[in-house]
């Protein structure tokens, strides 16, 4: 082979890896951009270290019975009950993610939509909530026909099935809130096991079959607080991260 041939054929050889090295590097700048722009979508409402985006209901300061302990939320009841908070942000569409975990014999709870308003002393009064319960020794797992275990939304669905860990493990919900297409739902611990409109004739229908049909404020305000409950019993939430939706 002559000596010019041979530089040619080494040349493009150099270009060729070259120009697929190059486009190794692109591809992996997109996946990372793309993973990084996923991740800027969720807004962190509780890193484990402060509670700067939450206060309590019908107040500008926390409860002092809410503490951090190993980088979760932990509620201690004290003498006087009601010290449920809110986030200090408002939501209309939304998917909240969050891991809890109740104490034994436990009862907490979940809601969005929450409007506060003196008039209603507490956030349940307007909020929707999923329910927050140790199922094996509470007595509200026993009644309502499983709408008041742990991943339903409160005595209006029954979860589909029970996939809750026990009282003292970590449990991770998903809560979808979606005013636009009209939909929601909840996964617990990787399963979907509910779903339900969130406004109109059938969530209204939903509404009036509860015990919440004679509350007037109950499920009308599509934009509100994220709110966790005092339910007079320990409870410890953590990894609070929230995306809203178009």
């Amino acid at each position: 082979m002559k000596k010019t041939a041979f530089i040619l054929i080494v040349f493009i050889a150099f270009i060729s890896c070259k120009n697929k090295t190059t486009d190794v590097v692109q591809e992996t700048a997109i996946v990372k951009d793309t993973k990084t722009e996923e991740a800027s979508e969720w807004i962190n409402l509780f890193d484990g270290s402060s509670y700067d985006n939450w206060r309590g209901y019908l107040t500008k300061t926390m409860h002092p019975e809410w503490a951090i302990e190993d980088g979760a939320m932990a509620f201690m009841p004290g003498q006087n009950g009601g010290k449920n908070i809110i986030s200090k942000e408002q939501f209309t569409s939304f998917i909240l993610s969050l891991e809890w975990k109740i104490s034994e014999g436990g009862n907490s709870g979940i809601f969005w939509g929450v409007h506060e308003d003196s008039k209603f002393p507490e956030a349940y009064e307007t909020g929707p909530e999923i329910q927050v319960l140790d199922n094996k020794k509470h007595p509200d797992a026993f009644v309502g026909e499983g709408t008041h275990t742990a991943g339903a939304l409160y005595d209006m669905i029954a979860p589909s099935e029970d996939v809750t860990n026990p009282a003292g493990e970590w449990n991770t919900s998903i809560i979808e809130v979606n005013q636009t297409t009209n939909t929601g739902k909840v996964t617990l611990n990787g399963t979907e096991i509910v779903n339900f409109p969130v406004h109109g004739e059938a969530w209204n229908g939903m509404v009036a079959n509860s015990k919440f049909k004679d509350w007037k404020g109950f499920g009308k305000y599509p934009t509100g607080h994220i709110a966790l409950q005092d339910h007079g019993d320990r409870v410890w939430y953590r990894n609070i991260k929230i995306k809203k939706l178009e």
